[in-house]
């Protein structure tokens, strides 16, 4: 939807109500509710938000030690700037029209560098000098369950029942009875104007699915907060919870979101060389050997929470180990598509739980300093990578946060500031959980401690 489309749309009355949206650190979508007529009227322009908004936990409490706002400095606004080239209608909701922002400095009117947003949109700009486009996909993982989110809350989080009870990868009669919620999801967000391929059934009871067709980085990250953002309207909507925790039980597999990239130039896929082995090009080498030397330094943008690190288990399809490996789902990076134009790496770290335009700017970083540094790429692995004795990631979110502290990549890409106050956000979550007595530590050591 462009502008004067959304003008004549509140003109005839169909559209009384527009979502002006930023994307927060955890990637969810905060913002405001506009009358339509005052958001045309001027609102378009610009609107303000509380700084916390980018210095908060998943709770929205407001943790002290970040530099960039606080008690002691008042919590002042941010500048919301409408990206207009974002608006879209928001089918599941009547007479709604969406539009996502940009973060300001409300002073300078500068991007706020620690902005998801903003961080994706410093990377992409990188490869844009270089003479590169990143093209990227997500999938979306997550379970669908019985009962409603109020319903879950007020028992506690308790004796969760998946909305079906086997393992339903690829199911047709199993995803046939979750139709009521997977339908709605890929119509409603196609007529949004996110090109969906498809949904399906994932490897575990209650699991699904979505997939999304591939598009410039910044178009990918946007689909995916908004694609994330439906999902739990929707199911909602039809009296289910949707959870997009990695690992809600020990006894069942994760939640994953394994982020497709590749790089293209002049509008044609330059990791693909039809005369080199496996059909990647020299330039895909340097990419995919910059994401394995550095991906410690980014495994907090992938898996940024304690939950995320619960994922990652041997025989799960989750990867253990940094290597990659040719169309081998137990590395943590799969080559796709060898010998053809659709060549392509996926990264399989990612838990369902990462912020897509972190995640995506880090590997970005990561990719772009393998070019640069010219790095080789060492031989696929083969076989059973879970096997494998070298070359873990991070296993804690204290080992990711120490990675992040420590990288002179991720200071180069991204400031030292910005470094810091995501090493903030980590700390926070540690600090956090620390605090907490589990009831695992309750049921083990009660009576036998």
């Amino acid at each position: 939807m462009n502008f004067e489309q959304l003008k004549a749309a509140v003109a005839s009355g169909e559209t009384d109500t527009v979502l002006v949206c930023m994307v927060d650190m955890q990637g969810r979508l905060m913002g405001k509710r506009f009358h339509a007529g005052h958001f045309v009227a001027g609102a378009w322009e610009e609107t303000h938000c509380c700084n916390y908004l980018l210095a908060t936990d998943l709770e929205m409490s407001t943790p002290e030690g970040f530099e960039a706002t606080s008690w002691e400095k008042g919590y002042g606004d941010y500048v919301m700037k409408p990206d207009l080239t974002t608006l879209r209608p928001v089918p599941w909701l009547e007479g709604t029209v969406m539009v996502l922002c940009d973060v300001l400095d409300h002073h300078t009117h500068e991007p706020v560098p620690h902005s998801p947003r903003a961080m994706l949109k410093s990377q992409v700009a990188r490869l844009a000098e270089m003479g590169f486009d990143a093209m990227m996909a997500t999938e979306l993982e997550f379970f669908l369950f019985e009962k409603s989110f109020d319903e879950i809350r007020k028992g506690g989080f308790r004796d969760l029942t998946p909305i079906s009870g086997y393992n339903e990868d690829y199911n047709i009669f199993q995803t046939t009875k979750e139709e009521h919620v997977m339908r709605p999801v890929r119509n409603h967000l196609w007529n949004a104007g996110i090109p969906i391929e498809n949904s399906k059934g994932e490897a575990e009871a209650g699991q699904e699915e979505l997939n999304i067709k591939y598009a410039a980085a910044l178009d990918t990250a946007d689909y995916h907060s908004i694609a994330k953002h439906a999902v739990k309207e929707i199911a909602w909507q039809q009296g289910h919870a949707v959870s997009f925790l990695p690992k809600w039980s020990h006894d069942m597999v994760g939640s994953s979101s394994h982020v497709h990239q590749s790089l293209w130039k002049d509008g044609k896929p330059a990791f693909f060389d039809p005369d080199a082995d496996l059909g990647m090009s020299d330039l895909m080498k340097n990419y995919v050997a910059g994401l394995l030397k550095y991906a410690p330094d980014y495994t907090y943008f992938l898996a940024p929470y304690i939950n995320s690190y619960k994922r990652f288990m041997k025989g799960t399809f989750a990867p253990t180990r940094i290597v990659w490996s040719v169309d081998n789902r137990t590395a943590g990076f799969r080559l796709c598509g060898d010998g053809s134009k659709a060549i392509r790496i996926e990264c399989r770290i990612g838990g369902s739980d990462l912020n897509p335009y972190l995640a995506m700017a880090g590997m970005l970083a990561a990719g772009i300093a393998g070019i640069e540094e010219g790095l080789e790429l060492q031989p696929p692995t083969k076989g059973d990578v879970y096997q494998g004795e070298t070359g873990f990631i991070p296993g804690t979110l204290g080992e990711a946060r120490a990675a992040l502290r420590d990288s002179t990549l991720m200071r180069a890409a991204f400031g030292d500031k910005v470094v810091e106050h995501y090493c903030r956000a980590a700390e926070v979550e540690i600090e956090e959980f620390a605090r907490v007595v589990t009831d695992w530590e309750i049921a083990r050591g009660f009576e036998r401690a």
